[in-house]
């Protein structure tokens, strides 16, 4: 068997093929044909079936290949989306310094004067979307609206 610092390196095809084997071996019962992890995906074997036959892993691991959404990318990918990232610095300066750990908003309690909100629900009823733009506005400058 593979090191594991190998198997962290292996392209996600080749990896989930050997957890596939040894899967068959560590869970399989003796008398049961083996498929390969290609055969497997293909099946129309469920989960359960698989993870009794194989184990949790190969169970996951098919239904990754199974997903038509989430290819396993290829080094043409990775080079079409370095390009994209040197063609947009700036967008990509801006998505590495949002927190994705915070939600969008925070819902705060703060005075403010009736004759201003006023103002602002005379807009209608997205008047609090419309006083966080103008917010926005004010603090970051129009072109960051």
């Amino acid at each position: 068997m593979k090191e594991n610092a190998d198997l962290d390196n292996l392209p996600f095809a080749e990896y989930a093929a050997l957890m596939a084997e040894i899967g068959a071996k560590k869970y399989g019962s003796p008398n049961t044909p083996k498929l390969s992890f290609e055969e497997l995906v293909s099946s129309g074997l469920t989960f359960h079936e698989i993870e009794a036959e194989y184990g949790e892993e190969t169970a996951i691991n098919v239904g990754i290949g199974r997903d038509p959404d989430c290819p396993e990318w290829t080094s043409e990918d990775f080079a079409r989306a370095r390009k994209w990232m040197n063609d947009n610095p700036e967008t990509v300066k801006k998505l590495r310094s949002m927190s994705f750990n915070r939600p969008a908003k925070e819902w705060v309690y703060i005075p403010i004067d009736y004759d201003i909100l006023d103002h602002f629900r005379a807009v209608g009823p997205e008047w609090h979307k419309h006083l966080n733009d103008t917010l926005r506005k004010a603090v970051f400058g129009p072109e960051n609206a």
